[in-house]
């Protein structure tokens, strides 16, 4: 590899360091809100943290449904914005007549590796909307004790009457 390439990667490296770190501060963040949640508000936060998954997940398809349709409109643009965005140098910029790092990754095989992580992430989204949906369905089926036919119990000094 030639040297705008092993910068090029370093960059990489670099960004993707900053992913993990952004994951892991949304895995703790979130996790904290759910034990939060749940030890504020006990049981009754099941129902929220159902309907944040149902809407969570609603908006994830939507984005990625929106970025995807870009995608296959016109990934050389997209591709080409990713790149603008993530890099502040032009290390991104390789010949791939004579940069290796290009002949090994052409554009291709990136236009595959995202439309990758776009059903992996759809699938995610699904799973969890799916999952929250579903709670929500069964819970609006449950009869409730108001909803029943049930008499009311009368006071003691009523029922002496009667």
């Amino acid at each position: 590899f030639n040297q705008r390439e092993v910068l090029h990667m370093r960059d990489v490296k670099h960004l993707i360091w900053g992913v993990y770190v952004v994951s892991l501060a949304t895995a703790v963040y979130i996790l904290g809100f759910v034990g939060v949640g749940f030890f504020i508000y006990r049981r009754l936060f099941t129902a929220k943290l159902m309907g944040y998954l149902l809407w969570g997940g609603s908006l994830t398809l939507a984005f990625v449904v929106a970025v995807g349709l870009a995608a296959l409109v016109g990934f050389d643009s997209l591709f080409l914005l990713f790149h603008q965005l993530s890099f502040s140098n032009d290390f991104w910029k390789l010949d791939p007549s004579r940069d290796y790092l290009v002949m090994m990754f052409p554009q291709g095989f990136w236009f595959d590796a995202t439309l990758f992580v776009a059903l992996v992430t759809v699938g995610q989204a699904v799973v969890l909307s799916g999952i929250a949906g579903s709670y929500m369905a069964l819970q609006r089926r449950k009869p409730s004790a108001a909803s029943q036919d049930v008499l009311p119990m009368q006071p003691p000094s009523e029922a002496a009457e009667v």
